[in-house]
C-alpha cells in the first residue's frame, strides 16, 4: 500500500503523538509498505523550531525507509488563543503543496488535533479518490472548553462545525480507548464507522530492567533512592503542583525523591511552587531523549498519571502504556470514573482523589513501604501492556483496518481515471 500519513508532530520530538507515528511509519515500512509523511517542522515542547530547521520553507528528508515531507510553521513560544490558530493554519496552507507533491496514497491517516489539518486531508482524499482514516487522540472542543483553554463562543461553535465536518467526511474514524467510542456515537457517529486502537508501546524497547546499574541513576545521583517519576507534556490538564505538594508532605523521608522531567517553561513555573511549598526533595529536569528512554524508567520505583478533576472523562495519556511495559507500579491521580483511571486499575495500578496531595502522598508512602507490593503491581502492569499495547498488535489492526478502507472505497465509489503511483497533481 501507498499510505500517506497527515501528522503535525513527528520524530524528532520527543513526546506526545510525534513517538507514536514515527514508530507507526516504520513499522508499515518493514512490513513491506511504501509511507509518506507530512508534517511540520519540528518544534515540541519548546514551541520553538530546532536547529537545523528554522527559515526553511520545506525540508524533505528520508529516515527508516519513510519519505518525511515538512513545512514552514508559524509559531510563537508563548501563544495566545490567535496565535494557535495562526498556527494550524499556516500548516494547513503551507502543508498542502507538499501533500500534492509525492506518490498518489491508497489511503490517508490523518491525526488530529489540531483540527484544521482535517481540510487538506479532506481535499487529497478527494482529489486521490482515496480513504482518509481519522485518528483521533483527543475531541476539540471539549476538552479545551473544559480546562478553560477555549472560552470564545464563536470559537467553540467553529471548532464544533469543523468537528462535525471532520466525522463526516472520514471513512473511517480510529480513536485511542472506549470513551471515545461513547462520545462520537453520541455525537451521531455510526458506530460501523469507528474502530479502536489504543496507543501501544515498542514492548523490546520498553521493558523492565533492574534499578542496580542503572545509568541514568547514577548520573542524576539518585542510587538509594526511592524515585517517584513524573515525565513527558506538562499541559493544563494536568496540575503538577499536586505533585509538588505531595512531595513537601513527605520531604521528612529523606530516601523520597521526586523526578519531574518536562519542558523548560512549565519547570521554571514548577521551580517557584517547588519554593513556595519547600519542597526540596524534588528534582527538576529536561525531557530525555527517546535512547535513553528505557534507563529512566526503570530507574522510577513508582510512575505517576496526573490530571486535574475537571478533565474530560475520555481522555487517555499516552505515557501509561510506556509506564506499564516498564514493570513499575503506577499511581494514578486522575478522575475516578474516567478512561486513564479504568486503564489505571484494570492494570493493577493505585487510584487516589485528582488534585489532592494528601491522597497522593498516601499513595507513594503505602508502596514505599510495602516493595513487595510494589514489585507485584509492577509485574501485573508489565503482562497487562503485552496483552493489550503491543506495537505488532497495533500494527495487525492499522493494516487491516487500512485494507478494508481501500476496499469499501473502491466496492462504493466510481475509481478515477488510472494515474501512475509515481504521479503527483502538481511538480515544485
Amino acid at each position: 500500500m501507498q499510505i500517506l500519513i497527515y501528522s503535525y508532530n513527528y520524530h524528532p520530538e520527543p513526546i506526545g503523538i510525534a513517538p507514536l507515528m514515527t514508530e507507526l511509519a516504520e513499522g508499515l515500512v518493514k512490513r513491506g509498505h511504501q509511507v509518506r509523511v507530512i508534517t511540520g517542522m519540528p518544534n515540541y515542547p519548546q514551541r520553538q523550531i530546532y536547529d537545523g530547521y528554522r527559515g526553511k520553507l520545506y525540508v524533505t528528508e528520508q529516515k527508516n525507509g519513510v519519505k518525511i515531507q515538512r513545512s514552514y510553521l508559524r509559531i510563537k513560544s508563548k501563544p495566545n488563543l490567535v496565535d494557535r490558530l495562526l498556527l494550524e493554519l499556516s500548516f494547513v496552507f503551507t502543508s498542502l503543496p507538499q501533500a500534492l507533491k509525492g506518490e498518489r496514497p491508497d489511503v490517508i491517516l490523518l491525526t488530529v488535533p489540531p483540527l484544521l489539518v482535517c481540510l487538506p486531508a479532506t481535499l487529497i482524499g478527494w482529489l486521490y479518490n482515496c480513504p482518509v482514516v481519522l485518528n483521533v487522540q483527543d475531541i476539540l472542543p471539549e476538552a479545551g472548553v473544559r480546562v478553560g483553554l477555549i472560552k470564545n463562543k464563536l470559537m467553540i461553535k467553529a471548532l464544533e462545525a469543523l468537528e462535525k465536518f471532520a466525522y463526516r467526511t472520514a471513512h473511517t474514524i480510529s480513536v485511542i480507548a472506549d470513551g471515545f467510542v461513547d462520545n462520537l456515537k453520541n455525537k451521531g457517529v455510526p458506530a460501523n464507522k469507528i474502530a479502536c486502537i489504543p496507543n501501544w508501546v515498542n514492548l523490546n524497547f520498553i521493558r523492565p530492567l533492574p534499578r542496580e546499574n542503572n545509568s541514568w541513576r547514577a548520573t542524576h545521583q539518585l542510587d538509594g533512592k526511592f524515585v517517584v517519576l513524573y515525565s513527558g507534556n506538562i499541559a493544563l490538564t494536568q496540575g503538577l503542583e499536586t505533585v509538588i505538594e505531595a512531595a513537601a508532605r513527605l520531604r521528612h523521608l529523606k530516601e523520597i525523591i521526586f523526578v519531574v522531567a518536562g519542558e523548560s517553561q512549565a519547570l521554571e513555573r514548577l521551580q517557584k511552587h517547588c519554593l513556595a511549598c519547600g519542597a526540596d526533595n524534588v528534582l527538576l529536569l529536561p525531557l530525555e531523549v527517546r535512547e535513553k528512554l528505557p534507563q529512566m524508567l526503570a530507574a522510577a520505583d513508582v510512575g505517576l498519571i496526573v490530571q486535574k478533576r475537571n478533565v474530560i472523562s475520555f481522555n487517555m495519556p499516552s505515557k501509561i502504556p510506556l509506564l506499564l511495559a516498564s514493570g513499575r507500579p503506577i499511581v494514578g491521580s486522575v478522575p475516578a470514573l474516567g478512561t486513564a483511571a479504568k486503564a489505571i486499575r484494570q492494570s493493577g495500578g493505585v487510584i487516589v482523589e485528582p488534585e489532592s496531595a494528601d491522597a497522593l502522598a498516601a499513595a507513594v508512602l503505602d508502596l514505599y513501604h510495602q516493595p513487595e507490593l510494589a514489585a507485584q503491581l509492577g509485574r501485573k502492569g508489565r503482562k497487562f501492556a503485552v496483552e493489550n499495547y503491543s506495537f505488532e498488535q497495533a500494527l495487525d489492526r492499522y493494516e487491516e483496518l487500512f485494507a478494508d478502507a481501500i476496499a469499501k472505497r473502491a466496492t462504493n465509489l466510481d475509481i478515477l481515471p488510472e494515474m501512475s503511483s509515481k504521479e503527483s497533481l502538481v511538480d515544485i
